[in-house]
Protein backbone atom coordinates (compact mmCIF):
# COMPACT_ATOMS: atom_id res chain seq x y z
CA UNK A 1 0.00 0.00 0.00
CA UNK A 2 1.38 3.33 -1.04
CA UNK A 3 1.35 5.98 1.51
CA UNK A 4 2.85 9.59 1.82
CA UNK A 5 4.02 11.33 4.50
CA UNK A 6 4.56 15.12 4.82
CA UNK A 7 6.37 17.37 7.35
CA UNK A 8 6.00 21.22 8.58
CA UNK A 9 8.34 22.57 11.80
CA UNK A 10 7.52 25.27 13.43
CA UNK A 11 10.08 25.86 16.20
CA UNK A 12 8.91 29.00 17.46
CA UNK A 13 5.49 27.82 18.41
CA UNK A 14 4.24 27.60 21.93
CA UNK A 15 1.24 25.54 21.20
CA UNK A 16 0.71 22.10 21.78
CA UNK A 17 2.35 20.12 18.74
CA UNK A 18 0.27 17.87 16.87
CA UNK A 19 0.80 15.07 14.33
CA UNK A 20 -2.44 14.57 11.90
CA UNK A 21 -3.28 11.39 10.19
CA UNK A 22 -5.62 10.70 7.59
CA UNK A 23 -6.56 7.61 5.70
CA UNK A 24 -8.09 7.03 2.29
CA UNK A 25 -10.70 4.52 1.38
CA UNK A 26 -12.46 3.29 -1.69
CA UNK A 27 -15.24 5.53 -2.62
CA UNK A 28 -14.56 8.22 -0.18
CA UNK A 29 -13.70 11.85 -0.82
CA UNK A 30 -10.20 12.97 -1.35
CA UNK A 31 -7.68 12.36 1.63
CA UNK A 32 -5.70 15.09 0.95
CA UNK A 33 -8.61 17.87 1.12
CA UNK A 34 -10.17 16.25 4.08
CA UNK A 35 -6.40 16.35 5.86
CA UNK A 36 -6.09 20.05 4.57
CA UNK A 37 -9.84 20.77 6.79
CA UNK A 38 -8.39 18.98 9.86
CA UNK A 39 -5.39 21.13 9.53
CA UNK A 40 -7.84 23.94 9.79
CA UNK A 41 -9.66 22.44 12.84
CA UNK A 42 -6.52 21.79 14.50
CA UNK A 43 -5.49 25.25 14.49
CA UNK A 44 -8.76 26.54 15.29
CA UNK A 45 -8.00 24.42 18.25
CA UNK A 46 -5.43 26.02 19.42
CA UNK A 47 -2.31 23.15 18.04
CA UNK A 48 0.40 23.48 15.71
CA UNK A 49 0.26 20.69 12.91
CA UNK A 50 4.01 19.69 12.77
CA UNK A 51 3.44 16.46 10.34
CA UNK A 52 0.56 14.76 7.97
CA UNK A 53 0.26 11.21 7.25
CA UNK A 54 -1.69 9.62 4.73
CA UNK A 55 -2.27 6.10 4.08
CA UNK A 56 -4.69 4.23 1.43
CA UNK A 57 -6.49 1.41 3.07
CA UNK A 58 -9.00 -1.04 1.61
CA UNK A 59 -10.56 -1.90 5.04
CA UNK A 60 -9.76 -0.76 8.46
CA UNK A 61 -7.56 -2.20 10.71
CA UNK A 62 -10.21 -2.89 13.95
CA UNK A 63 -7.30 -2.90 16.95
CA UNK A 64 -5.17 -0.14 15.64
CA UNK A 65 -6.95 1.74 12.61
CA UNK A 66 -4.09 2.23 10.46
CA UNK A 67 -2.22 -1.33 9.28
CA UNK A 68 1.15 -2.93 11.08
CA UNK A 69 3.48 -0.89 9.34
CA UNK A 70 1.97 2.66 8.67
CA UNK A 71 1.12 2.26 12.90
CA UNK A 72 4.99 2.15 13.31
CA UNK A 73 5.69 4.46 10.78
CA UNK A 74 3.86 7.14 12.32
CA UNK A 75 5.55 5.71 15.98
CA UNK A 76 8.60 6.96 14.58
CA UNK A 77 7.45 10.37 13.78
CA UNK A 78 5.93 10.83 17.04
CA UNK A 79 9.26 10.17 18.83
CA UNK A 80 11.17 12.53 15.96
CA UNK A 81 9.04 14.96 16.36
CA UNK A 82 7.91 14.85 20.04
CA UNK A 83 4.10 16.30 19.98
CA UNK A 84 1.58 16.34 22.61
CA UNK A 85 -0.76 14.57 20.51
CA UNK A 86 -1.76 12.42 17.58
CA UNK A 87 -5.26 14.01 15.46
CA UNK A 88 -6.65 11.22 13.30
CA UNK A 89 -8.89 12.69 10.40
CA UNK A 90 -11.79 9.49 11.52
CA UNK A 91 -13.44 8.16 14.15
CA UNK A 92 -11.87 6.13 16.35
CA UNK A 93 -13.48 3.33 18.26
CA UNK A 94 -12.77 3.37 22.46
CA UNK A 95 -10.21 0.42 21.47
CA UNK A 96 -8.52 1.38 18.64
CA UNK A 97 -7.83 5.04 20.67
CA UNK A 98 -6.43 2.85 23.61
CA UNK A 99 -4.24 0.76 21.49
CA UNK A 100 -2.66 3.45 19.79
CA UNK A 101 -1.92 5.35 22.74
CA UNK A 102 0.09 2.41 23.73
CA UNK A 103 1.71 2.04 20.81
CA UNK A 104 2.26 6.09 20.34
CA UNK A 105 2.95 6.22 23.91
CA UNK A 106 1.14 10.38 23.71
CA UNK A 107 -2.62 11.41 23.38
CA UNK A 108 -4.21 10.25 20.56
CA UNK A 109 -7.79 12.27 19.59
CA UNK A 110 -9.90 11.66 16.87
CA UNK A 111 -11.75 14.11 14.60
CA UNK A 112 -15.42 14.17 16.15
CA UNK A 113 -12.92 15.07 19.44
CA UNK A 114 -10.87 17.96 18.05
CA UNK A 115 -14.28 19.60 16.78
CA UNK A 116 -15.83 19.06 20.52
CA UNK A 117 -12.87 21.11 21.75
CA UNK A 118 -13.47 23.58 19.76
CA UNK A 119 -17.06 23.60 20.08
CA UNK A 120 -16.09 23.74 23.49
CA UNK A 121 -13.92 26.66 23.36
CA UNK A 122 -16.88 28.57 21.55
CA UNK A 123 -20.02 28.51 23.37
CA UNK A 124 -20.92 31.98 24.91
CA UNK A 125 -24.47 31.22 26.09
CA UNK A 126 -25.86 28.97 29.09
CA UNK A 127 -27.44 26.80 26.15
CA UNK A 128 -24.45 26.11 23.66
CA UNK A 129 -22.34 25.55 27.02
CA UNK A 130 -24.61 23.04 28.03
CA UNK A 131 -25.01 21.44 24.56
CA UNK A 132 -21.20 20.93 24.28
CA UNK A 133 -20.66 19.86 27.62
CA UNK A 134 -23.33 17.01 26.82
CA UNK A 135 -21.59 16.06 23.93
CA UNK A 136 -18.85 16.36 25.49
CA UNK A 137 -19.32 13.57 28.20
CA UNK A 138 -20.95 11.19 26.00
CA UNK A 139 -18.31 10.99 23.79
CA UNK A 140 -15.91 11.12 26.10
CA UNK A 141 -17.30 8.49 28.68
CA UNK A 142 -16.61 5.48 27.11
CA UNK A 143 -12.83 6.97 25.55
CA UNK A 144 -12.22 7.52 29.68
CA UNK A 145 -8.94 7.33 29.57
CA UNK A 146 -7.23 8.75 27.34
CA UNK A 147 -9.15 11.59 27.67
CA UNK A 148 -9.80 12.37 30.92
CA UNK A 149 -7.11 14.50 32.00
CA UNK A 150 -7.67 16.44 28.99
CA UNK A 151 -10.91 17.09 29.79
CA UNK A 152 -10.08 18.56 33.01
CA UNK A 153 -7.57 20.60 31.64
CA UNK A 154 -10.18 21.97 29.50
CA UNK A 155 -11.27 26.09 30.38
CA UNK A 156 -14.68 25.78 31.59
CA UNK A 157 -14.05 22.19 32.37
CA UNK A 158 -17.29 20.17 33.11
CA UNK A 159 -17.53 21.39 36.39
CA UNK A 160 -14.80 18.58 38.00
CA UNK A 161 -11.19 19.67 37.77
CA UNK A 162 -8.09 18.11 39.07
CA UNK A 163 -9.43 14.64 38.69
CA UNK A 164 -6.47 11.85 38.54
CA UNK A 165 -6.41 8.91 36.10
CA UNK A 166 -6.20 6.62 39.52
CA UNK A 167 -10.33 8.15 40.30
CA UNK A 168 -11.51 6.87 37.16
CA UNK A 169 -13.94 4.39 38.13
CA UNK A 170 -15.30 7.13 40.49
CA UNK A 171 -15.24 9.40 37.59
CA UNK A 172 -17.44 7.37 35.30
CA UNK A 173 -19.98 7.41 37.83
CA UNK A 174 -19.99 11.29 38.31
CA UNK A 175 -20.16 11.45 34.23
CA UNK A 176 -22.97 9.15 34.21
CA UNK A 177 -24.67 11.65 36.85
CA UNK A 178 -23.75 14.69 35.24
CA UNK A 179 -25.15 13.60 31.86
CA UNK A 180 -28.18 13.03 33.69
CA UNK A 181 -28.28 16.70 35.30
CA UNK A 182 -27.56 18.02 32.02
CA UNK A 183 -30.14 16.39 30.12
CA UNK A 184 -32.53 17.65 32.65
CA UNK A 185 -31.28 20.98 32.07
CA UNK A 186 -31.28 20.81 28.37
CA UNK A 187 -34.90 19.67 28.63
CA UNK A 188 -35.85 22.80 30.52
CA UNK A 189 -34.25 24.92 28.45
CA UNK A 190 -35.76 23.85 25.32
CA UNK A 191 -39.18 24.61 26.83
CA UNK A 192 -37.67 28.16 27.14
CA UNK A 193 -36.70 28.55 23.48
CA UNK A 194 -40.33 26.69 22.37
CA UNK A 195 -41.90 29.05 24.34
CA UNK A 196 -40.01 31.88 22.31
CA UNK A 197 -40.43 30.67 19.41
CA UNK A 198 -44.12 30.44 20.04
CA UNK A 199 -43.98 33.79 20.50
CA UNK A 200 -42.41 34.60 16.97
CA UNK A 201 -45.15 32.25 15.52
CA UNK A 202 -46.39 35.08 13.68
CA UNK A 203 -43.28 36.29 11.89
CA UNK A 204 -41.99 35.06 8.78
CA UNK A 205 -38.40 33.05 9.64
CA UNK A 206 -35.58 32.44 7.46
CA UNK A 207 -32.24 30.17 9.04
CA UNK A 208 -29.26 30.69 7.12
CA UNK A 209 -27.50 27.44 6.79
CA UNK A 210 -24.55 25.61 5.46
CA UNK A 211 -20.98 24.55 5.76
CA UNK A 212 -19.03 25.72 8.21
CA UNK A 213 -16.85 29.26 6.93
CA UNK A 214 -19.33 30.16 4.38
CA UNK A 215 -20.15 33.32 5.06
CA UNK A 216 -23.22 33.03 6.82
CA UNK A 217 -22.61 35.52 9.82
CA UNK A 218 -21.64 38.02 7.32
CA UNK A 219 -24.28 37.68 4.60
CA UNK A 220 -26.53 38.04 8.14
CA UNK A 221 -24.78 41.70 9.14
CA UNK A 222 -25.46 42.57 4.86
CA UNK A 223 -29.24 41.83 5.43
CA UNK A 224 -29.90 42.96 9.27
CA UNK A 225 -27.34 45.83 9.56
CA UNK A 226 -26.74 43.55 12.58
CA UNK A 227 -22.78 43.20 14.56
CA UNK A 228 -22.61 38.94 14.70
CA UNK A 229 -19.06 38.12 14.98
CA UNK A 230 -17.75 37.54 11.93
CA UNK A 231 -14.31 35.74 11.76
CA UNK A 232 -12.66 33.74 9.11
CA UNK A 233 -12.32 30.45 11.23
CA UNK A 234 -14.32 27.51 11.52
CA UNK A 235 -17.01 27.52 14.25
CA UNK A 236 -17.00 31.21 14.85
CA UNK A 237 -21.10 31.20 15.46
CA UNK A 238 -21.94 28.62 17.45
CA UNK A 239 -25.37 30.14 19.25
CA UNK A 240 -28.27 30.80 16.92
CA UNK A 241 -28.85 34.51 16.20
CA UNK A 242 -31.79 36.24 15.59
CA UNK A 243 -32.80 39.44 14.36
CA UNK A 244 -34.97 41.13 12.00
CA UNK A 245 -34.67 41.80 8.32
CA UNK A 246 -34.79 45.86 8.12
CA UNK A 247 -32.91 47.24 5.18
CA UNK A 248 -35.07 47.76 2.37
CA UNK A 249 -37.25 45.10 3.25
CA UNK A 250 -41.35 45.43 3.17
CA UNK A 251 -42.07 42.63 5.53
CA UNK A 252 -41.74 41.64 8.65
CA UNK A 253 -39.50 38.93 8.11
CA UNK A 254 -36.84 37.42 11.33
CA UNK A 255 -33.60 35.38 9.70
CA UNK A 256 -31.21 33.41 12.39
CA UNK A 257 -27.76 32.70 11.73
CA UNK A 258 -27.18 28.77 12.91
CA UNK A 259 -24.50 26.84 13.69
CA UNK A 260 -21.98 25.71 10.75
CA UNK A 261 -22.17 22.41 9.50
CA UNK A 262 -19.43 19.83 8.55
CA UNK A 263 -18.41 16.43 7.54
CA UNK A 264 -18.06 13.59 10.07
CA UNK A 265 -20.08 15.77 12.89
CA UNK A 266 -19.87 14.09 15.88
CA UNK A 267 -23.55 12.56 16.32
CA UNK A 268 -23.93 13.58 19.80
CA UNK A 269 -23.23 16.68 19.08
CA UNK A 270 -25.95 16.84 16.31
CA UNK A 271 -28.49 15.17 19.08
CA UNK A 272 -27.45 18.28 21.82
CA UNK A 273 -27.90 20.52 19.40
CA UNK A 274 -31.59 19.82 18.97
CA UNK A 275 -32.91 23.22 20.23
CA UNK A 276 -30.46 25.51 18.64
CA UNK A 277 -31.10 22.91 15.16
CA UNK A 278 -34.93 23.74 15.90
CA UNK A 279 -34.30 27.00 15.01
CA UNK A 280 -33.43 25.68 11.11
CA UNK A 281 -37.15 22.78 11.90
CA UNK A 282 -39.20 25.71 12.23
CA UNK A 283 -37.96 27.95 9.67
CA UNK A 284 -40.59 29.17 6.62
CA UNK A 285 -37.43 29.53 4.35
CA UNK A 286 -33.58 28.46 4.31
CA UNK A 287 -30.91 30.24 2.83
CA UNK A 288 -28.00 27.65 1.60
CA UNK A 289 -24.68 29.48 1.74
CA UNK A 290 -22.14 27.85 -0.20
CA UNK A 291 -18.75 29.39 -0.24
CA UNK A 292 -18.22 28.96 -3.74
CA UNK A 293 -14.39 29.96 -3.82
CA UNK A 294 -13.65 26.41 -2.11
CA UNK A 295 -12.22 23.97 -4.65
CA UNK A 296 -14.67 21.52 -3.25
CA UNK A 297 -17.95 23.49 -2.87
CA UNK A 298 -19.86 20.77 -4.12
CA UNK A 299 -18.69 18.32 -1.62
CA UNK A 300 -19.32 20.68 0.85
CA UNK A 301 -23.05 21.41 -0.44
CA UNK A 302 -23.62 17.49 -0.30
CA UNK A 303 -22.51 17.45 3.08
CA UNK A 304 -25.09 20.25 4.39
CA UNK A 305 -27.63 18.47 2.71
CA UNK A 306 -27.23 14.81 4.13
CA UNK A 307 -27.33 16.66 7.86
CA UNK A 308 -29.96 18.81 7.10
CA UNK A 309 -31.90 15.33 6.15
CA UNK A 310 -30.49 14.26 9.45
CA UNK A 311 -31.81 16.88 11.12
CA UNK A 312 -34.98 16.32 9.71
CA UNK A 313 -35.37 19.13 7.86
CA UNK A 314 -37.99 18.34 5.11
CA UNK A 315 -40.48 20.49 2.64
CA UNK A 316 -38.77 23.69 3.50
CA UNK A 317 -38.38 26.21 0.32
CA UNK A 318 -34.41 26.88 0.22
CA UNK A 319 -32.32 29.69 -1.39
CA UNK A 320 -29.01 28.37 -2.26
CA UNK A 321 -26.69 31.70 -2.06
CA UNK A 322 -23.21 30.79 -3.89
CA UNK A 323 -20.99 33.37 -1.91
CA UNK A 324 -17.59 34.93 -1.83
CA UNK A 325 -18.06 35.21 -5.82
CA UNK A 326 -15.31 37.89 -5.68
CA UNK A 327 -13.12 35.64 -4.68
CA UNK A 328 -13.43 33.22 -7.79
CA UNK A 329 -10.40 32.74 -10.23
CA UNK A 330 -12.79 32.41 -13.25
CA UNK A 331 -16.38 33.25 -13.28
CA UNK A 332 -17.32 30.11 -15.35
CA UNK A 333 -16.87 28.61 -11.92
CA UNK A 334 -20.15 30.75 -10.86
CA UNK A 335 -21.45 29.95 -14.58
CA UNK A 336 -21.49 26.18 -14.61
CA UNK A 337 -22.48 25.95 -10.74
CA UNK A 338 -25.48 28.19 -12.00
CA UNK A 339 -26.51 26.07 -14.59
CA UNK A 340 -26.48 23.02 -12.25
CA UNK A 341 -28.74 25.09 -9.62
CA UNK A 342 -30.69 27.45 -12.03
CA UNK A 343 -32.75 28.66 -9.25
CA UNK A 344 -29.52 29.93 -7.01
CA UNK A 345 -28.10 33.61 -7.09
CA UNK A 346 -24.60 34.77 -7.09
CA UNK A 347 -23.36 36.87 -4.43
CA UNK A 348 -20.94 38.49 -2.47
CA UNK A 349 -21.28 39.96 1.25
CA UNK A 350 -17.91 42.02 0.66
CA UNK A 351 -19.01 43.81 -2.38
CA UNK A 352 -22.69 43.82 -1.57
CA UNK A 353 -23.29 42.13 -5.50
CA UNK A 354 -26.97 39.87 -5.31
CA UNK A 355 -27.65 40.99 -2.36
CA UNK A 356 -30.70 42.86 -3.59
CA UNK A 357 -31.47 39.94 -5.84
CA UNK A 358 -31.51 37.70 -2.82
CA UNK A 359 -34.04 40.68 -0.75
CA UNK A 360 -36.13 40.22 -3.76
CA UNK A 361 -36.41 36.26 -3.77
CA UNK A 362 -37.21 36.51 0.04
CA UNK A 363 -39.76 38.42 -0.28
CA UNK A 364 -40.63 36.31 -3.32
CA UNK A 365 -41.02 33.60 -0.92
CA UNK A 366 -42.88 35.28 1.39
CA UNK A 367 -45.63 36.32 -0.78
CA UNK A 368 -46.38 33.27 -2.26
CA UNK A 369 -47.37 32.06 0.75
CA UNK A 370 -49.58 34.27 1.40
CA UNK A 371 -53.02 34.09 0.88
CA UNK A 372 -56.42 36.18 -0.23
CA UNK A 373 -58.42 37.35 2.38
CA UNK A 374 -61.22 39.98 2.21
CA UNK A 375 -61.92 42.44 5.59
CA UNK A 376 -65.17 44.30 6.18
CA UNK A 377 -64.47 47.35 8.58
CA UNK A 378 -66.95 49.62 10.03
CA UNK A 379 -66.13 53.11 9.56
CA UNK A 380 -65.66 53.93 12.94
CA UNK A 381 -62.19 51.05 12.81
CA UNK A 382 -60.48 53.04 9.75
CA UNK A 383 -58.13 53.34 12.79
CA UNK A 384 -56.88 49.60 12.61
CA UNK A 385 -55.72 49.80 8.97
CA UNK A 386 -52.68 50.64 10.34
CA UNK A 387 -52.10 47.85 12.81
CA UNK A 388 -53.54 45.12 10.08
CA UNK A 389 -51.07 46.24 7.39
CA UNK A 390 -48.27 44.74 10.27
CA UNK A 391 -49.85 41.59 9.83
CA UNK A 392 -51.04 41.49 6.27
CA UNK A 393 -50.46 42.72 2.68
CA UNK A 394 -53.30 45.14 2.38
CA UNK A 395 -53.69 45.26 -1.78
CA UNK A 396 -57.14 47.18 -2.10
CA UNK A 397 -59.34 49.71 0.57
CA UNK A 398 -63.04 50.00 -0.83
CA UNK A 399 -64.91 52.90 0.94
CA UNK A 400 -68.45 52.52 0.83
CA UNK A 401 -71.63 54.11 2.70
CA UNK A 402 -71.90 50.77 5.09
CA UNK A 403 -67.68 50.35 6.04
CA UNK A 404 -64.92 49.69 4.37
CA UNK A 405 -63.92 46.36 2.11
CA UNK A 406 -60.10 45.35 2.53
CA UNK A 407 -59.02 43.12 0.09
CA UNK A 408 -55.90 41.28 2.16
CA UNK A 409 -53.12 38.34 1.34
CA UNK A 410 -52.83 36.78 4.58
CA UNK A 411 -50.21 34.32 6.24
CA UNK A 412 -52.52 31.57 8.18
CA UNK A 413 -50.75 32.09 11.25
CA UNK A 414 -51.54 35.51 10.95
CA UNK A 415 -55.06 35.01 10.81
CA UNK A 416 -55.88 34.52 14.70
CA UNK A 417 -53.92 37.65 15.11
CA UNK A 418 -56.15 39.63 13.50
CA UNK A 419 -58.86 38.33 14.62
CA UNK A 420 -57.68 38.94 17.92
CA UNK A 421 -57.50 42.74 17.37
CA UNK A 422 -60.38 43.13 15.41
CA UNK A 423 -62.40 40.72 16.65
CA UNK A 424 -64.85 40.21 13.72
CA UNK A 425 -64.44 37.19 11.40
CA UNK A 426 -62.49 37.09 8.60
CA UNK A 427 -63.10 34.58 5.69
CA UNK A 428 -60.98 33.69 2.41
CA UNK A 429 -62.04 36.10 -0.52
Amino acid sequence: MKSETSIHINSQTSKPKAILVGVSMPGSSSAEISLEELKGLATTANYEPVATLTQRLAKITPKTFLGSGKAEELAQAVEHHNPEVVIFDEELSPRQNRELEKILKCRVMDRPWVILEIFSDHARTREAKTQVELARMKYALPRLTGMWGHLSRQRGGIGMKDVGETQIQLDRRMIRNEIHKLEKKLVQIDKEKKTQRKNREEAYKVALVGYTNAGKSTLMNCLTGADTLVENKLFATLDATVRKIKKNFPYPVLISDTVGLISKLPHDLVASFKSTLDEVRDADLLIHVVDISHCEYAQQMRTADDLLREMGVNDIDIIIAFNKIDALPDIEILDRALNTYPSAIGISCKTEAGIEELREKIVFYYEKNLAPYRLELEHSQANLIQAIRKHALVLKEDYNPTGITLSLRLAQRAKAKLESILKRSIGPA
